[in-house]
């Protein structure tokens, strides 16, 4: 029976076979994310900017024994994010799992704001995940099946000074995994988002903001790997149109 019950388990976050790719995928909380969904049995595409700076990530994983290929683009590049979703499912036949991680921070008061430095942020957080959403699920829907997961933040629902372009931006990525779940729920794909808090990575490497909670700390980078894995697998297949919050309480406790 512990043999059954543990095969069970097993299938439900297996992500043998699975394509996928995660965006902003280098460092940081976007490679835990990539690495976990690799060790579940997925082939995972690293995406950033600098192509041998993902080759060099690249090849540490598959020294790990992990399937890895690279998409190198910026998401703010509109032609390239959906010229590589084509390339992977030209190579790999198709893509099953899109996690939209890539997103800058702009933390400026609103006068400090110009229009063009706004729009990069909504384009960032919102236009270039929709393109790649789209994108993807075109792959997605002839088999029936795919993953949607986009990065929100607390700052989608709590306001806070010299952060409003983000927080608009953070904002629109809820709405959109909203949107999202309802489009393309037909097809058998999910969209879901998650809700980092304050995780101890390079970006935050000189940050104490919103970092507590009521464990009294921040995340180890890894501490983000159950979440993302849940939402990928068929263990979340009945899930849609939730964000799945990781932040030690901040969001939600006083």
């Amino acid at each position: 029976m512990a043999m059954a019950i543990g095969t069970e388990i097993e299938r439900l976050f297996s992500l043998d076979g699975r394509i996928a790719l995660v965006t902003g995928s280098a460092q940081g909380l976007g490679l835990v994310m990539a690495r976990s969904l690799a060790r579940c049995g997925a082939k995972v595409h690293l995406n950033g900017r600098d192509a041998s700076r993902l080759a060099e990530v690249r090849d540490r994983l598959a020294g790990e024994g992990l399937a890895v290929g690279i998409a190198p683009f910026d998401v703010l590049d509109r032609d390239a994010g959906v010229a590589a979703v084509d390339k992977i499912v030209a190579t790999d036949g198709r893509l099953d799992i899109l996690i939209n991680n890539a997103g800058p921070r702009l933390r400026r008061s609103i006068d400090d704001i110009d229009a063009d430095g706004f729009a990069m942020m909504m384009d960032a957080h919102v236009a270039a995940p929709f393109r790649l959403a789209r994108a993807a699920a075109e792959s997605m829907k002839p088999g029936g099946w795919g993953r949607i997961v986009m990065l929100s933040s607390a700052a989608a629902v709590r306001g806070a000074k010299g952060d409003a372009a983000y927080t608009a931006a953070k904002g629109g990525v809820t709405a959109l995994t909203r949107a999202l779940a309802a489009e393309y729920g037909s097809f058998g794909i999910t969209c879901n988002a998650l809700i980092p808090g304050r995780f101890q990575t390079e970006s935050n490497a000189n940050s104490t903001r919103g970092a507590g909670g009521v464990l009294g700390r921040s995340g180890d980078p890894d501490e983000i790997a159950g979440a993302a894995i849940f939402l990928c697998s068929p263990a979340a297949s009945f899930v849609t149109a939730s964000t799945v919050t990781v932040d030690g309480g901040v969001s939600n406790c006083f």
